[in-house]
């Protein structure tokens, strides 16, 4: 009976696998096409074809002619055995006991067998090109290239098991060199594909530059998301290392800096992903991270075969790459095991290289990549064949298509072409979507905790978990508190920037903030304004997208360089006017600043009259507050005045009035346009409640207070502590500027339908009044007295 039910269990088994296949969920053994992937050949297959079909008809009429004893049936379950039955003995226990240890060594043979066909699955027949072209597989992954053809060959049986699995808190080093403004805004959307996937924390190793690190140091600062790290290390202080190598690639000196990772990184830093900023992935980094495992032996760099014609030295007449093993191999990812590479002595061997081969290559072609493979031709036993999926490459003219047959093959798309998203591939349309996904892809959203992973302790993020936890959730101004605590994701020069300070330290930035529905303001400001302008735009990531685009499209833009566009990303329910003024205030350049507003256009030459009204009137040794009175108009096409008297004429006639003396007259009141009408000179006025000028005052000056958002007393709070610190308000004779119309923001048109909008703001303003109070004494009581009496 023992025997009989072990052979029942073992063809049981079996159809159980086939009916999966039939049903999608297995493996599929009982069809001949697998069958053809683990007997290779047509004698094996017709031999595995019969064994599966015919031996299990066979086994079950067996059984069923022996499951008979006497005459009557014998039971195969011991679920059916009487306990008081004379059968029911010692024997039948033990029995039972061998059937239990057989079943489970059943088990294990069907593991085994699955594991087996799993890998004859993928690798199918393969299809060449020609007697020399080489076949992407997309199991491939070998060591040296003989190693490569061997398990091709033989079905690399020694590793047909699952590759180890990554410790489920295990730390993934990410190395990137990244410089300047372009490539750091190339840098966010890998990291963005980068997390979108991970469940593991990360650590970033970035090599930047200057202008990159103060980027992406803002940028991951305010990003905030948990379990990742980032360290910085001066691309500027590694020139030296790598000057002497002339390179012609468009990425520079930067492009030959992954040659010097082992020096640059960490010494207690084993193992690194090397990335280019012009990658994107498409499934969890920790698969690339596992792949350390599989080397052997003195294996130390993993690598994806290159898959253009470039290292065949046949693209052009007289085309002379450097050497390379075959179709060499492409550096956009790569697997580095650090300490191995340093006790090689992998300086010293890349430096050799390079010398030797420069004699007669004169300067690189490829940057890094050229060195590279030159070391690997020379030793090709340092390298680790990774399967193309891991570099899908879309320059012209790739054989990138032999990598993938389905979406779900796709692991890293490397645009590697010049062309970027212009590039020429069959499936171009498919992956410029993907790319667009992580481009426009909202960044909040990946600050998720990775559960069961303890992050490491940050001193911002406790403060504002301890700021946020003694706001009262039942307050109903409890959504105004908030903001003032939100820390929004900022990405500093999003475009471009140049500047070169003026000789005589007058210079002054114009500041101001908007959002997407005034964008169409930038191209005027930029032809009133000749100076340096720095802008705080409050757009979410798809409009950040738009925003680059108008720019990129736009000659007027263009042709400025001294323009900062600073991007605070969308989040919450207010717009952070203050947060937004000051970020664009806290990066400028220059000594001085105008602070206005981007609806106002200034009048033509007001850049060069600033810069002498500061000499004039000694701004750099007085507190003092120059006032640009404002003026408006309630048409959309203006005939700009070209001067004072112009102005006042268009005044008269009505075309243009003071700014919101029809609805505001306190704002600005205080200017006195009055006498500003007749003066030559400059003069001062006195602070009064609710006055809100436009002023240029030294860059040191106090910022904004951000518990005000949306619409109201955002001006009026700064000017207010403007007077405490005894700034002199002084009204420029000869300056003017004018308000543009246009459509009514969100934010007023809550305040002027929400009466619960209204009640917060008023308690705001009380309570900034008092701060107020505390902070200045004595002195600032007149504001109170002014608030009641207005």
């Amino acid at each position: 009976m023992t025997r009989q039910h072990q052979i029942g269990v073992i063809c049981g088994r079996l159809w159980t696998i086939c009916f999966q296949h039939r049903n999608g969920t297995g493996l599929g053994i009982c069809t001949p096409e697998r069958m053809l992937g683990i007997c290779r050949g047509r004698r094996k297959f017709l031999a595995a074809s019969l064994t599966v079909l015919f031996v299990p008809a066979i086994t079950w009429i067996y059984l069923f002619a022996g499951s008979f004893e006497d005459g009557k049936p014998v039971s195969l379950s011991p679920l059916e055995s009487q306990p008081h039955s004379p059968r029911y003995t010692a024997s039948s226990q033990r029995d039972r006991e061998s059937l239990e240890v057989r079943m489970r060594e059943v088990e294990e043979e069907n593991r085994a067998l699955r594991k087996q066909l799993s890998l004859a699955q993928s690798r199918g027949p393969s299809h060449h090109r020609g007697n020399h072209s080489k076949t992407y597989s997309m199991e491939e992954g070998t060591g040296d290239s003989e190693s490569l053809r061997a398990g091709i060959v033989a079905g690399n049986s020694s590793e047909c098991g699952q590759q180890p699995a990554v410790e489920k808190c295990e730390t993934i080093h990410v190395a990137i060199v990244c410089a300047g403004y372009n490539a750091s805004r190339d840098v966010v959307t890998l990291v963005k594909s980068v997390l979108f996937h991970r469940r593991n924390p990360l650590h970033f190793h970035l090599i930047a530059d200057a202008i990159a690190k103060q980027i992406l140091a803002t940028l991951f600062q305010t990003w905030m998301v948990p379990a990742v790290r980032i360290d910085f290390y001066d691309a500027d202080e590694l020139k030296s290392e790598v000057s002497w190598i002339p390179n012609k690639h468009y990425s520079g000196i930067y492009g030959l800096m992954k040659l010097v990772l082992t020096k640059t990184l960490p010494s207690n830093l084993e193992r690194v992903i090397v990335l280019d900023t012009d990658i994107t992935f498409a499934t969890d980094i920790a698969e690339l991270w596992a792949v350390f495992h599989k080397f052997k032996g003195q294996q130390v760099l993993g690598l994806v075969e290159n898959q253009s014609d470039w290292y065949l030295g046949n693209l052009w007449k007289n085309h002379r790459p450097w050497p390379a093993l075959g179709r060499g191999y492409n550096t956009g990812v790569i697997l580095l095991l650090l300490d191995k590479l340093r006790k090689m002595k992998w300086e010293q061997m890349w430096r050799l290289t390079a010398e030797r081969e420069l004699m007669s290559m004169l300067s690189t072609s490829l940057a890094d990549q050229d060195i590279f493979n030159a070391v690997i031709k020379q030793n090709p036993f340092l390298v680790y064949q990774l399967p193309c999926f891991w570099n899908v490459q879309l320059s012209d003219h790739t054989r990138s298509e032999q990598c993938y047959r389905d979406v779900s093959d796709l692991k890293v798309i490397h645009w590697n072409s010049p062309k970027k998203l212009r590039v020429k591939n069959k499936h171009v349309e498919f992956f410029r979507n993907l790319y667009l996904t992580f481009l426009e892809y909202d960044g909040n959203l990946l600050r998720r905790e990775l559960f069961g992973c303890p992050s490491e302790a940050d001193i911002n993020s406790e403060n504002l978990q301890k700021q946020l936890s003694e706001l009262d959730e039942d307050d109903l101004c409890y959504e105004f508190r908030r903001e003032r605590f939100t820390v929004h994701r900022t990405h500093l020069y999003f475009l471009h920037y140049e500047y070169e300070p003026a000789s005589d330290n007058t210079d002054v930035t114009l500041v101001a903030q908007l959002s997407m529905d005034r964008l169409q303001m930038l191209e005027a400001i930029c032809k009133h304004w000749e100076g340096p302008i720095s802008l705080a735009l409050y757009l979410s990531d798809a409009e950040a997208q738009q925003f680059l685009r108008y720019a990129q499209g736009s000659e007027v833009l263009m042709s400025r360089h001294n323009v900062g566009y600073h991007i605070v990303y969308k989040e919450g329910q207010f717009y952070p006017v203050n947060l937004l003024r000051n970020v664009a205030m806290k990066h400028i350049s220059t000594p001085y600043m105008f602070l206005s507003d981007i609806d106002f256009l200034p009048m033509y030459g007001l850049y060069e009259y600033l810069r002498k009204s500061v000499i004039q009137l000694d701004l750099a040794n007085t507190k003092k507050a120059l006032i640009v009175p404002a003026f408006e108009t309630l048409r959309y096409r203006l005939s700009f005045p070209k001067s004072k008297a112009e102005l006042l004429s268009m005044l008269d006639m009505g075309t243009l009035f003071t700014f919101r003396y029809h609805v505001w007259t306190k704002g600005h009141a205080p200017t006195n346009f009055a006498k500003w009408r007749t003066a030559t000179t400059p003069y001062r006025v006195e602070w009064e409640a609710d006055f809100e000028p436009y002023v240029v005052v030294r860059k040191d000056c106090p910022e904004y207070d951000r518990r005000f958002v949306g619409f109201g007393w955002n001006k009026v709070a700064h000017i207010m502590e403007l007077d405490a610190q005894e700034y002199e308000f002084t009204v420029l004779p000869n300056a003017y500027m004018i308000h543009m119309p246009h459509a009514p923001s969100f934010d007023i048109t809550k305040f002027r339908s929400n009466k619960q909008y209204r009640i917060c703001l008023k308690t705001l303003k009380e309570e900034f009044q008092q701060d107020m109070s505390r902070h200045y004494g004595f002195a600032a009581l007149k504001y109170l007295t002014a608030e009641n009496n207005s």
